[in-house]
C-alpha cells in the first residue's frame, strides 16, 4: 500500500478524518473564550471495572493452589468476606435489613411482653402486630413511609365499613325481619364478594406495591371478621375485634415508624439530589462519547465499556428519579415546600428531554456509521431489506487500523493541527475582534470540492464544522459535570454558567449555518449519475444535519436546565425556613381544580410543553376528540339499532377484562366463605382455619394465570419455609419468650434480607407470616392468651398440629385461587400478549398512515398525527405487555415452553419504534407550524411521503395480522428501500432547483431530515420484528395453503 493519497482506495480513503484545527473554546466557569486545541478528557467509567482487592491479596490468588497453605487461603477468604459483610453493613440497602429486623422485633413485644399483650384483650391474633412490620416494613424513605401510613389508615377504615355494614344487615335481617338466612345471604354476596372482590379490583388497578398490601391488611381485617369472629352469623354487634384490630395497626404503624425515622433515616429528597447528580454526569459521559464517535467516524467508541455502563446507569438512575420523585413530594408538602417540589419535577422532566435529545445524538451517529458500511457496496433487494446494513468489520482496512488500536482505558482525543499564529491557552482570552477574523476551515485539506464517495461528505462535514462541534460539547460537558448540587449539598449554578453556554451556543449557530452553507454549495457542483447517488447524498446530508440539530437541542435543554436551576436556588435563598402548606387550604384547591386540568401538573410538563410556544395548538383535534365526533355520529343512528344491540353497548363495561377479575374474585371468595356461614360446616372451617386459606386465595388470585402460578408457587413455598422454621424454632426453644425473640430476629433479617436486598417481597412476606401464625400463635397458647383453641394443644402447643392446619389451610387457598383463575373467564397471558402486539402494532400502523407532517401544513386536519397523550398512552400499553410477557413465561402450555427471548426481542424492536415515533412527535411540536419554507419542501415532497407512509403502515398491519393469526409470513413483502429513497432523491431536487425560489433555508430541512431517519429507524425494526415472526411461525408452505 503506497503513502501516496492518489494511489488511496476508495474503500480506505472513505475512513481518513481531517486533523481538526484550533477551535474557540468558552470556559463556563469565567465565560472567557480562548483558542486552542479542544479535547474532551477522561470519562469515568472507561477504563472498566476495577479491582477492589489489595496487592496482598492479588498475589496470593495468583499463586497456584499448591503455592499457598490452607491456613493461608482461609485467612484470606475469611478477610474477603468479613470485609464484603461490612461493606454490605455499612452501605443503605444493609441499613434497611438492620431497620426492618429492628421493627420485626419491636412488633413482637406485643406477643411476648405481657403488659402489652393485655392492651390486646384475651384473643388470638396478636402476632398481627409483627406481621404489619413485615408488610410496611421501615427501609423506605420519609416520604414513603409516610405514604405507607396513609394506605395503612385507608386501608382500615375500608375494613371498618365492611365490617360494621356487615354486622347491620346481620341484625337487622336476623332480629327485625327475622330472615337470618336472607341476612347471611346478603352479607355473603355483597359484602364478603362484593367487598373482597372490589379490594381485588383496586389492587390490579392501582398496580402500586403499597396498595398491594394495603389490600390485603384490609382482607386480613374483613375475612377475620366476617368469616371468624363469629359476630355475623350470630347477628350481633361486636366491636372487640375491629378495636383489637385497631390497636394492632397503630402498633405495627407505629414501630415501623419510629425505625424508619430513628435509625439511619432516608430522605427521598436527599435521594433525589443524588439521583441527578448521577444522571447529569451520566448526560455528560454519552455526550463526550457520541460526540467524539461521530467525529471519528468509528463506532467502536459506543461499544466501549465507558459507553455501556453510562447508558446502563442513566436507565437505572431514571428509574429510581421517578420513584424519588414521587416520595419527595410527601417529604416536600407536609415540610410545606410545596414550590421547591414543583421546581424539582420540572427538572426531573428536564431530564427527560435531556435524555430524548441525547438519544437523537445517538440515532444520528448510528446513521452514520450504517452509511459508512455500506460505502461502496452495491445494496442488495432482498424481502423487507431497509437499507441498513450491519456494524463494519474495520478490521480489514488499514487506514483506520491504528485509531481502533488504542490502549485500553482512556480513548485519545481527535487530534489536531496547530496553525501559524495560534494561540495557546496561556496567552489568554481573546477579544472579539480577534475572533471575526479568524479563518473558517482548510479547504484545500481534501485536494479540491468535489466528492468521491459519500464518506467524503462525511469529511467535508467534520472537517467545517467539527472544531466549533466539539468546543460546543467541551463548554456543554465541563457546565454538566458542575451541576446541579456541589459537595455542600448547595446548587452549583453561578452567574457565568448560562451566559458562557449562550455565547457558546451563538457561536456554533453561526459556524453550522457556514459550514452548512459551503458542504452544500460543494456537493451541488457534484453531478449525480443516478437517483440512488442523489439519494445516498441526501442521507448523508440528512445525519450530518440532524446530528448538528440534535447538538444544538441539547445545548438548548442545558440552558433550560440552567434556569430552572437559578429558579430553584433563587427559591432556596428566597425561603430558607419559610413555609406555605398550601395544599391544606382545600377550599382553594377545590374551586382551582376545577379551572385546573391534568396539564398542569408540574410532573407533566415534559409530556405538555413547558411554555405555550412547545405545546400543540388547541385547534388540533385530540384521538379523544376524534373518538367523541365519533361517538355523536353513532348516537344519530341510535334509533336504527335494535334493543339488543344498544344492551350489548350498555353493558360493554362488564366485557373490560378488569371488571370481570373483580366479579370472579368476588364469586370465588363467597363459595370459599360459605362453609364459615352455615352450620354444619362451620366447626370444620374453624378446625382447619379457613380464614387463612381464603386470605391465601385472595393474594393467589390474579388477573391471569401465569401470574396466579408464580405467586401460589411463591406463596406455598414460602408457607412451607415458614412452617419448618417455626418448628425449628418452637422445639429448641421450648416455648422461652427469649429465645423465641432471637430466632424471630434472625427470622426476620433473614426475611428483609430477600424482601429488600433480592427484591422477593411475596416469598419473604409468605415466609413470616407463616411463622408468626405458627410459632407466635403457640407462644399466646402457651401463656392462655388465645380462646377456644383446645384442638391444637391449649396451654401445651402441639406445634406440628399448628402448622399442619395453616400449611393445610394455604393449600387449600392457592388451588382454590389457581381453579377460578383457570376456569372463570380465564386471562391467558400469552394470549393478551399476542392479542396486545397485534393490537398495539395495527394502531401505530394507522397512525403512521396518517403522515406525521400533515398537520403542519393541515393542522385542522382529522387524519393529525398522533398527540402526547396518544403516545404515553402507547408507552404504557408496551409497558403492560412487557408484564404479560413476564407472566406467560410460568403459564404451562401444550404447544411447548413460552418463547420468551423471542417476544423480548420483538417488544424491544417495539419500543424502539415507539421511541422514533416520539422523536418524530417532539420535532413537530418544536414548531407545530411550518415556515413558508417548510411548507413548501412539505407540498414538494407530499407524494413520495404519502408512499413510504403507506409501505409503513401496510407492513404494520401485516405484522399485526400474521400474529393474531399466529399464521406465517408471506415470503413475497414489499420494503421501503425504494420509497424512501425516491423521497431523498426528491429532498436533493428540490435543494437543487427549487431551494432559492421557495426561499428555503437549511434549518427548513431539519424537519424532513427526521422524517428521513425516523423512517429508516421503523423500516430496521420492521425487518427485526419479521425475522422473530418467522421463527416463531416458520413461513407458508404447500401444507398450509390446502383447501380442505
Amino acid at each position: 500500500m503506497t503513502s501516496s493519497s492518489d494511489n488511496e482506495s476508495p474503500v480506505n480513503r472513505r475512513y481518513l478524518r481531517p486533523k481538526l484545527r484550533q477551535a474557540t473554546l468558552i470556559i463556563p466557569k469565567t465565560g472567557h473564550r480562548v483558542r486552542r486545541n479542544v479535547t474532551f478528557g477522561s470519562v469515568s467509567g472507561l477504563d472498566g471495572p476495577g479491582s477492589d482487592r489489595s496487592p496482598d491479596e492479588q498475589s496470593l490468588l495468583l499463586q497456584k493452589p499448591e503455592q499457598r497453605g490452607c491456613w493461608s487461603v482461609l485467612k484470606a477468604r475469611t478477610k474477603k468476606y468479613g470485609k464484603d459483610a461490612w461493606s454490605f453493613a455499612k452501605s443503605k440497602t444493609g441499613q434497611g435489613v438492620f431497620k426492618c429486623s429492628i421493627a420485626y422485633l419491636l412488633g413482637s413485644l406485643a406477643t411476648f411482653v405481657p403488659a402489652i399483650a393485655d392492651v390486646l384483650g384475651q384473643q388470638d391474633g396478636k402476632h398481627i402486630v409483627a406481621t404489619i412490620t413485615v408488610y410496611f416494613h421501615p427501609a423506605r424513605s420519609k416520604g414513603s413511609m409516610l405514604e405507607a401510613v396513609f394506605c395503612a389508615l385507608a386501608a382500615f377504615a375500608y375494613a371498618v365499613f365492611i365490617c360494621f355494614g356487615s354486622m347491620a344487615v346481620s341484625i337487622f335481617s336476623g332480629r327485625t325481619l327475622d330472615l337470618i338466612v336472607v341476612g347471611h345471604t346478603i352479607v355473603l354476596v355483597v359484602f364478603c364478594g362484593g367487598g373482597l372482590g372490589f379490594v381485588g379490583w383496586i389492587k390490579q388497578r392501582l398496580g402500586h406495591p403499597l396498595i398491594n398490601i394495603s389490600c390485603s391488611l384490609t382482607s386480613l381485617a374483613i375475612i377475620t371478621v366476617l368469616t371468624k369472629e363469629g359476630a355475623v352469623q350470630a347477628a350481633e354487634f361486636s366491636d372487640d375485634k375491629v378495636v383489637q384490630v385497631m390497636i394492632m395497626i397503630a402498633m405495627g404503624v407505629t414501630a415501623t415508624t419510629a425505625v424508619s425515622l430513628l435509625i439511619s433515616p432516608t430522605s427521598a429528597r436527599r435521594e433525589l439530589k443524588e439521583d441527578l447528580i448521577q444522571i447529569t454526569d451520566s448526560f455528560s459521559d454519552l455526550l463526550t462519547i457520541i460526540t467524539r464517535a461521530f467525529l471519528s467516524g468509528s463506532e467502536g467508541e459506543l461499544q466501549q465499556h465507558g459507553y455501556n455502563e453510562a447508558s446502563e446507569k442513566n436507565k437505572k438512575v431514571f428509574t429510581s428519579l421517578t420513584k424519588n420523585l414521587k416520595e419527595a413530594k410527601y417529604e416536600y408538602y407536609i415540610a410545606g415546600k410545596e414550590k421547591q417540589y414543583q421546581l424539582q419535577a420540572r427538572l426531573a422532566n428536564c431530564m427527560q428531554r435531556l435524555a430524548q435529545s441525547i438519544g437523537g445524538l445517538r440515532s444520528a451517529a448510528t446513521t452514520q456509521f450504517l452509511l459508512l458500511s455500506q460505502a461502496g457496496v452495491t445494496r442488495t433487494n432482498s424481502p423487507m431489506s431497509t437499507g441498513f446494513a450491519s456494524t463494519p468489520n474495520y478490521s480489514s482496512f488499514p487506514s483506520l487500523a491504528p485509531s481502533l488500536a488504542e490502549e485500553s482505558g482512556v480513548l485519545a482525543s481527535i487530534d489536531e493541527t496547530q496553525e501559524d499564529g495560534s494561540r495557546t491557552p496561556e496567552d489568554g482570552p481573546l477579544e472579539d475582534s480577534q475572533l471575526a477574523h479568524l479563518p473558517l476551515s482548510d479547504d484545500e485539506s481534501l485536494g479540491g470540492s468535489t466528492f468521491g464517495s459519500a464518506s467524503d461528505i462525511f469529511t467535508k462535514f467534520i472537517l467545517h464544522l467539527g472544531p466549533s462541534m466539539k468546543s460546543l460539547a467541551v463548554t456543554l460537558k465541563r457546565t454538566l459535570d458542575e451541576l446541579p448540587y456541589n459537595a455542600n449539598g448547595k446548587i452549583a449554578v453561578n452567574a457565568h454558567f448560562l451566559i458562557s453556554l449562550q455565547q457558546a451556543i451563538g457561536l456554533y449557530t453561526s459556524s453550522r449555518e457556514e459550514a452548512l452553507d459551503l458542504l452544500y454549495r460543494e456537493k451541488e457542483l457534484v453531478r449525480a449519475d443516478s437517483g440512488e447517488l442523489e439519494a445516498e447524498y441526501e442521507e448523508v446530508a440528512a445525519s450530518c444535519g440532524y446530528f448538528s440539530f440534535s447538538l444544538l437541542d441539547f445545548a438548548n435543554e442545558t440552558k433550560s436546565y440552567l434556569e430552572l436551576l437559578d429558579d430553584l436556588k433563587l427559591e432556596v435563598e428566597e425561603r430558607p425556613g419559610g413555609r406555605t402548606w398550601s395544599w391544606l387550604h382545600f377550599w382553594n384547591n377545590f374551586h382551582n381544580s376545577r379551572a385546573k386540568s391534568k396539564d398542569d401538573d408540574p410532573e407533566r410538563d415534559s409530556l405538555i410543553g413547558a411554555n405555550e410556544e412547545t405545546e400543540i395548538p388547541s385547534d388540533i383535534p385530540s384521538p379523544a376528540e376524534r373518538k367523541a365526533s365519533l361517538q355523536a355520529q353513532s348516537d344519530l343512528h341510535g334509533n336504527k339499532w335494535s334493543l339488543r344491540y344498544r344492551m350489548w353497548r350498555t353493558l360493554s363495561i362488564f366485557r373490560r377484562d378488569d371488571i370481570k377479575y373483580a366479579i370472579k374474585v368476588g364469586i370465588g371468595a363467597a363459595l370459599y366463605a360459605l362453609p364459615s356461614f352455615l352450620v354444619s360446616t362451620r366447626p370444620f372451617y374453624q378446625r382447619w382455619r379457613g380464614e387463612w386459606g381464603l386470605l391465601s386465595y385472595m393474594l393467589v388470585c390474579s388477573m391471569t394465570i401465569g401470574a396466579s402460578n408464580t405467586t401460589g408457587f411463591a406463596r406455598f413455598l414460602g408457607t412451607c419455609l415458614g412452617a419448618v422454621c417455626a418448628i425449628v424454632a418452637w422445639t429448641v426453644s421450648q416455648g422461652n419468650a427469649y429465645v423465641l425473640a432471637f430466632f424471630g430476629w434472625l427470622m426476620s433479617y433473614w426475611t428483609a434480607y430477600i424482601i429488600v436486598a433480592m427484591g422477593k417481597g411475596p416469598m419473604g412476606r409468605f415466609i413470616m407470616l407463616t411463622y408468626n401464625l405458627s410459632a407466635l400463635y403457640a407462644y399466646s397458647l402457651s401463656v392462655k392468651d388465645a380462646n377456644d383453641d383446645d384442638d391444637e394443644g391449649g396451654v401445651d402447643p402441639m406445634i406440628t398440629e399448628i402448622t399442619l392446619h395453616r400449611v393445610v389451610a394455604v393449600l387449600t387457598g392457592c388451588l382454590w385461587g389457581l381453579v377460578v383463575t383457570r376456569l372463570v373467564w380465564p386471562i391467558s397471558a400469552r394470549r393478551k400478549l399476542v392479542d396486545g402486539l397485534s393490537i398495539l402494532w395495527l394502531r401505530m400502523g394507522l397512525i403512521w398512515k396518517r403522515d406525521p407532517l400533515n398537520v403542519l401544513t393541515d393542522p385542522e386536519s382529522s387524519k393529525a398525527y398522533m398527540d402526547l397523550r396518544e403516545e404515553f398512552e402507547l408507552h404504557h400499553f408496551l409497558s403492560w405487555l412487557e408484564n404479560m410477557r413476564g407472566a406467560a413465561a410460568s403459564e404451562v402450555d401444550l404447544r411447548g415452553p413460552f418463547q420468551d427471548k423471542t417476544y423480548s426481542k420483538i417488544l424491544k424492536s417495539t419500543g424502539a419504534m415507539l421511541d422514533a415515533f416520539h422523536a418524530m412527535n417532539a420535532t413537530i411540536m418544536k414548531n407545530p407550524r411550518a415556515t413558508k419554507g417548510e411548507a413548501e419542501l412539505l407540498k414538494y415532497t407530499i407524494n413520495e411521503r404519502a408512499q413510504l407512509c403507506s409501505r409503513i403502515s401496510h407492513l404494520l398491519q401485516v405484522l399485526a395480522s400474521s400474529m393474531k393469526l399466529e399464521y406465517p409470513l408471506n415470503e413475497a413483502l414489499p420494503n421501503t428501500e425504494h420509497a424512501r429513497d425516491r423521497l431523498l432523491e426528491k429532498i436533493f431536487r428540490f435543494r437543487k432547483d427549487e431551494k432559492d425560489k421557495a426561499g428555503a433555508g437549511e434549518e427548513d430541512f431539519e424537519l424532513l431530515y427526521a422524517y428521513a431517519l425516523v423512517t429508516g429507524q421503523i423500516s430496521k425494526e420492521i425487518t427485526v420484528i419479521g425475522k422473530e415472526v418467522e421463527d416463531l411461525f416458520g413461513v407458508l408452505d404447500e401444507d398450509m395453503l390446502k383447501l380442505q
